[in-house]
Order: structure tokens, then sequence, then C-alpha cells
């Protein structure tokens, strides 16, 4: 599934994602060390995987949207 990054904290490495319909979505920190990544901007497409639906809802993988 892919949205778009919208906070992200450095220190703990977790954040939010929208999903493409507007939705905010939190992410932790495993979540975010899953993808190998170091750094996550704003506004960045983000390719994330997912568990659960509606409000159980939980990402468990945030890695960069390639082409």
């Amino acid at each position: 599934m892919q949205a778009t990054a919208y906070t992200y904290d450095p220190e703990t490495h977790s954040g939010s994602v929208l999903l493409d319909d507007g939705t905010p979505v939190e992410f932790g920190g495993e979540a975010f060390a899953a993808g190998g990544l170091r750094l996550l901007r704003p506004g960045q497409r983000v390719r994330i995987e997912t568990e659960g639906a509606g409000s159980a809802l939980r990402i468990t993988l945030v890695t960069l949207q390639t082409f």
C-alpha cells in the first residue's frame, strides 16, 4: 500500500503517514527500522505494509516508494 509521510520524530523513529484517502495512521520505531530507512521527510511517498483493519490497523513496515 502507498501513503505519504506526514510526521516523523528522528529521536524515536516514529511518526505517521496519510493514506491516499487522507486517513492518518501512526507507526512506531519498529516499523521504521524494518524498512531499513535512516530518515524520513514529510511529503515523501512511502510504501507501507499493514495488519489489521479499521481502528485496529497497524503499520508493520515503512520504506520509500520506488518506481
